[in-house]
């Protein structure tokens, strides 16, 4: 396994957003980190990266098994000779992610100069030849840019290359669609889903368009609240959601057809994370809700499913 997350909580000063994650990934997988602003996703992979706040931002339990090592237990210095190797991160804005100072391709360079120890000519044809990979037009031309020069849909695949130049074995992608339209956003998810494939890499995509999880991923992990809601295989949980969150984000996704109002939603809202209910942290929005729910935090089950709900759906099965 390339990586096994378990029972993962975080704290940052005195309140502790994150508890009770928990989902593995192989070689060539790619899963889908899901939920509704304020869940977890992003604070998730800052964890698993190693980037936590550097004021008060914690692992506080659990273990995060990177091929087999626990990167929780990892001293700093370690971590930095992971981040950009062994590890690559896709932000969410690519422009957070670059020096507007620097040009393009010194920018990539650096990285396989970095990680790989190439000279400064070996890292240009690196980068030269990863900027072709992604389908830049001009790459040669492209590296002489600055960040402003280039599009929104540009700028996401120049962080891929980034992301790509130390040769890792895993990529954290934070929304990497986020402000692009529909048509680069299909480019962007096939550029990586093909990177899997061909390289043998693991992917941790995280969104929340169940539509792109639907499409291009094999496991899902869904958070709710900082919590784990539901883990499984991507077909067996669109065929069959056992949680209620679950079910409730795939009744949000748009079908063809659809008549005029027929668009469900899910009434209410994420709760802060200073005002988390006690028990399952979905009970007030929960149809499914009883005083169990309100009182107990549910257990969350072990094995390639793994699921936190009193009252399920129905039982999961893949």
């Amino acid at each position: 396994m390339l990586l096994d997350v378990t029972d993962l909580s975080v704290s940052i000063g005195s309140v502790s957003p994150l508890s009770g994650i928990s989902f593995a990934l192989d070689r060539g997988e790619i899963l889908g980190l899901v939920g509704e602003s304020g869940s977890g996703k992003s604070l998730t992979a800052l964890a698993l990266t190693g980037l936590l706040p550097l004021i008060g931002g914690r692992i506080t339990a659990g273990a995060v098994r990177f091929d087999g090592t626990d990167l929780a237990r990892l001293r700093e210095r370690d971590l930095r000779a992971l981040r950009g190797r062994r590890i690559g991160f896709v932000t969410q804005n690519p422009m957070t992610a670059m020096d507007p100072v620097q040009r393009i391709g010194a920018q990539v360079d650096v990285v396989s100069r970095l990680h790989l120890g190439l000279s400064a000519q070996a890292a240009r044809a690196r980068t030269l030849d990863l900027l072709t990979q992604l389908r830049i037009p001009e790459a040669a031309a492209v590296c002489e840019a600055y960040p402003h020069q280039l599009s929104g849909g540009m700028k996401q695949r120049i962080v891929i290359a980034m992301a790509l130049a130390g040769e890792p074995d895993l990529i954290v992608a934070d929304e990497p669609t986020t402000a692009l339209d529909v048509t680069v956003q299909a480019q962007i998810i096939h550029i990586l889903t093909t990177l899997v494939r061909e390289r043998g890499l693991g992917l941790i995509l995280i969104t929340h368009d169940m539509g792109v999880v639907a499409q291009a991923c094999d496991k899902v992990a869904v958070l709710y609240a900082g919590r784990l809601a539901e883990a499984r295989p991507v077909g067996a949980l669109f065929a069959h959601p056992a949680h209620p969150y679950t079910a409730a984000l795939i009744d949000c996704i748009p079908r063809e057809g659809m008549a005029p109002g027929a668009l469900t939603g899910i009434p209410g809202a994420v709760p802060s994370v200073a005002a988390y209910p006690p028990g399952c942290r979905y009970h007030p929005r929960c149809p499914r809700a009883t005083d169990l729910c309100r009182s107990t935090v549910p257990p969350i089950t072990t094995g390639e499913t793994r699921l936190a709900c009193h009252h399920p759906m129905e039982q999961p099965h893949d």
